[in-house]
Parts: structure tokens; sequence; C-alpha cells
């Protein structure tokens, strides 16, 4: 039994989200938009005061700055990579040819300089290095986009294509922590307002392979990474909705940020998956959001 599948079908059936025929690739209705969009709103109100500027990135990121920033050598079974076909007017004949014959048609296509953003906040570290040394006060941005992970589900939560809102802290380790802990409190209170259970937790990134183990027990020994869970599909094994990441000096480093001071920026993030905080709300309250309760539909809608 796949209760997995019936609350996917389940959106499906009220149209809510649009079957493509791929797993963890789904269209999404007006009315699930404009709950995506209420939620946006929400995060806006929580953080929108701080100050940040809001930096707006396509969902794909240039190729060469993609392999400097390491992620391949972490997540490479996540990574998705945009390919073209490159060819002359024999090689699109042999393409069609294939396709007729209805045989693989890819291997022909070649990788562009182009490939899909595994995250909202990783083209923004070489654009801040290239701003020269930080302020005193560091910097901080709003950044939302459309990210990929190779991670087909029938789980409706974990999709392959989705959005991530974040705000990301560059300065100080006192700066960032600090950041990182105003989030962590603001965190909980935004989801309460959603009339959302939810759990605070140490998490840790899913590293690839042997070596990968040892970077995810370092990550949760320091308390380097929270998640925010909430239940969608098991309460046995709660949704992680909200992140709170503290990268240390990582992307300082790897990009060249530093402050007046000569020494390298500390950085720190807090995501929001956006679909996902939808799909609890429509698990938890129903599927028709007129019927929700009066407290979420005010705190929402107003």
């Amino acid at each position: 039994m796949c209760t997995q599948c019936d609350f996917r079908d389940a959106l499906f059936a009220k149209g809510l989200l649009i079957d493509t025929g791929i797993d963890g690739l789904y269209g999404r209705s007006g009315v699930f938009e404009d709950v995506i969009a209420r939620f946006d709103d929400l995060i806006t109100r929580f953080g929108g005061g701080d100050g940040a500027d809001i930096v707006r990135f396509p969902p794909g990121m240039n190729r060469a700055l993609f392999e400097k920033s390491g992620y391949l050598k972490s997540f490479p079974q996540l990574a998705g990579t945009i390919h073209s076909f490159d060819g002359n007017d024999a090689d699109h004949a042999t393409l069609l040819g294939k396709l007729e014959g209805h045989e693989d048609w890819t291997q022909d296509q070649k990788a562009t300089d182009i490939v899909l953003a595994p995250a909202a906040c990783y083209p923004l570290y070489p654009v801040v290095a290239r701003l020269g040394t930080l302020p005193d006060d560091g910097r901080l941005y709003d950044l939302q986009s459309y990210c990929f992970r190779r991670e087909p589900s029938t789980d409706p939560a974990r999709m392959q294509m989705f959005r991530m809102r974040e705000y990301v802290r560059i300065g100080t380790p006192e700066q960032v922590t600090e950041f990182r802990q105003t989030w962590l409190e603001r965190g909980p209170k935004l989801i309460a307002c959603l009339g959302l259970p939810a759990e605070l937790d140490v998490a840790n990134d899913p590293f690839f392979g042997r070596a990968g183990r040892m970077l995810a027990n370092n990550q949760r020994d320091q308390k380097l990474k929270f998640e925010l869970l909430i239940p969608i599909e098991s309460t046995e094994k709660p949704t992680a909705c909200l992140s709170f990441n503290y990268h240390q000096d990582h992307f300082g480093s790897l990009w060249g940020i530093v402050r007046a001071d000569g020494t390298t920026a500390h950085t720190a993030c807090v995501g929001f998956g956006m679909e996902r905080v939808a799909l609890a709300l429509f698990k938890h309250h129903g599927l028709d959001p007129k019927a929700w309760p009066a407290g979420v539909r005010e705190t929402l809608w107003g």
C-alpha cells in the first residue's frame, strides 16, 4: 500500500498538482500557486524588515562556477546538467532516424555551459566575491529560484524541480551565527501561525559515498545544520520544510570573500521549501483552502 501515492493521487484528482508522467515533476494549479504566493508573503512579513538585498537568479547556473563549487564531490547523485544538439545536417538526420526507430537519441547531445541550480544560493557567492571586500556589517540577501535535484519519488513532497526561498547572511562568525539563531527562533513561530505541527532537529546533508558519511557525521556533531520537520506523509519520518545552515568559512574560502581586515567571511542561510510547506497545509487542513481554519486563512489571506 502506497500512502504517498494516495496523497499524490488525491492532489491530482483535485487538480492541485498536474501529472506529467514523471515522478517528482508536476504542474501546479492556480489554487496551489496562490497558496505558494501567500506563504511567500508570510516569509517576507517575518524577514522583510531585515533589509536584505533581493536577488532572483534563473534555475540554470554557470557550469564552470558549478564545477568550482564542489557540489559534484558531495552530491553527484543529485546534480542535473543541460545538454543540447550540436551537430550538422547529417547528425540531424541521424537523430531523426533514431527518433523514428524509438532508439536512444540522447547519445549525440552535448553538455552546454549551463547546469541546473541545486539550491537558490549557489549562484550568489561568486557574485558577492566580485563585489570586493565586504562592508563592516556584512551582506544579507533574499533569494528565490526553482532548483533541481535528481531524486524521483512518489512522495509529492520530494519533487525533482521545486522552489526554494532563502535568506543568506555573509559576514563575521558572530554576525552569521546571530542571523541563524534569529531564524531558529522565527522559523517555528512562522510555521505555528499556519497551524502546522513541527519539530526542530539537528540534520545533515545527503553526502555521497563512504567519505560522505564522515562529512554527515561531522556536520551533525558540530550542529551546522538544523531542519524544521513537518509530518506530511509519515509521522515517523516527517519532511524537512525549513533548513538552517551554518557553512562556516566554506564558501568564503572557496570564492575568496573577505572582510576589510583580510579574514575570510563566514556564511549562513535559512531555506524554505515552498512546495513542501504548501503540501503540508493541504495535508493537515484539507484540499480546499476555503475550508481551512479561520486563523490559518487570516494569516495567509488577511
